[in-house]
């Protein structure tokens, strides 16, 4: 099993699957590739999925699990953020490659702009996008910005563990959910009393935790989630409708109080087939989008706002840096089209900019009248999966 995973990583594999009936696969570049030819038996996978849970307790009790999640890690292998679940009655393994190396900015190749906003001082910057788009991969980058150049305590709770941080600059206290803290509701509210200034938490299921995630920006610190939505205009929408209809108003206040930045991204893959890259929505809270969320029948003005926010605050819709992707060929037109959150305008703007263009070679030819196409993104070059 070790030989086969280490192998698979030394391809670049992102993600692992272990079925029961099934050879070995990863995904490599996106694409799920079998890596063995002879399948594995339910008592195979059984047991590799013993030998990858950690907690004596938890393997007594493997007959009865039906969803699971740990980590795992072996020397010169890797880590791994593994879910173990059931299938036609027998156990399916999916595993998670975690890099050793913490990602920075750099390396993500992320406008500038998301080192000012790591730099905030206190409010919530959230990181969203659909499962998959390498949420998991920014956070670890926001907070290592913060680890390398600013004096923090820094509480990361999590399910499980992902990227291991060092001390540096500021302390970083790592807790896992079922482990170190019983639930992410419980471990926010007990994290507010141990002397944050930084608190992360990965993801915000739930009104009871969205809740004290603002009370902690409200009181001074800088918080950071994730959210399952597709842009900064939905988040918005979506953390407001997860209230009751009569707490609804207040709610729309605190989040117009509290929040700093919505950073949505959709991994795309690269024009010369090597991985992926995150195209990247950047909202930063100015005067004009806290107006606009205040005001319900306005929300759905905030992508012009962001486009037109561009040049002073840095601020970027999808269709921007999707435009910025296509023009130095860091990504095929189609796939840019099919990632566009408005097409037909998309479309006729790339149409418009390669007439004018004397740039040759930067946009290759623009269909006039492409098939629609619908998909998502898989994780590579860096990025993680989430």
């Amino acid at each position: 099993m070790e030989k086969i995973i280490k192998a698979a990583v030394e391809r670049g594999a992102s993600d692992l699957h272990i079925k029961a009936g099934d050879v070995f696969r990863a995904r490599i570049d996106g694409k799920l590739i079998p890596l063995t030819k002879q399948a594995l038996t339910p008592d195979q996978t059984r047991s590799i999925a013993m030998r990858l849970i950690s907690n004596e307790d938890d393997r007594a009790r493997i007959d009865k699990l039906q969803d699971y999640d740990c980590s795992w890690g072996a020397p010169g292998i890797g880590r791994f953020r593994v879910n173990i679940l059931r299938q036609r009655s027998s156990f399916m393994i999916v595993m998670r490659v975690i890099p050793f190396e913490v990602p920075n900015f750099e390396r993500l190749a992320v406008p500038e702009v998301l080192k000012r906003i790591s730099e905030a001082e206190r409010g919530m910057i959230l990181v969203t996008g659909v499962t998959g788009s390498g949420k998991s991969t920014s956070m670890a980058a926001i907070i290592n910005h913060i680890n390398q150049h600013q004096n923090k305590h820094i509480v990361t709770l999590e399910n499980p563990i992902e990227f291991l941080h060092r001390d540096l600059q500021s302390s970083v206290t790592q807790r896992e959910i079922g482990v170190d803290t019983e639930s992410f509701r419980m471990g926010l509210r007990a994290a507010l009393r141990q002397d944050p200034d930084v608190v992360l938490i990965g993801e915000m299921r739930d009104p009871e935790t969205i809740d004290t995630a603002m009370k902690a920006a409200e009181t001074g610190h800088l918080l950071i989630s994730t959210v399952h939505t597709p842009d900064a205009q939905s988040t918005v929408l979506r953390i407001i409708s997860m209230f009751p209809p009569e707490e609804q108003d207040v709610v729309r206040i605190r989040l117009a109080e509290t929040l700093h930045a919505v950073i949505s991204q959709r991994l795309l893959p690269r024009a010369d087939g090597k991985g992926r890259i995150a195209a990247l929505e950047i909202m930063i809270v100015t005067p004009t989008i806290r107006e606009l969320i205040l005001d319900k029948d306005r929300v759905g003005e905030i992508r012009d706002f962001i486009a037109e926010g561009r040049e002073q605050y840095g601020m970027q819709t999808f269709d921007q840096h999707l435009e910025d992707l296509v023009t130095d060929g860091t990504i095929e037109f189609i796939v840019a089209l099919a990632a566009s959150s408005r097409p037909s305008d998309f479309q006729l703007r790339m149409q418009m900019f390669k007439r004018t263009s004397t740039t040759s070679g930067a946009i290759k030819e623009v269909p006039s009248a492409p098939e629609p196409l619908t998909g998502g993104f898989d994780s590579g070059m860096g990025f993680l999966n989430q």
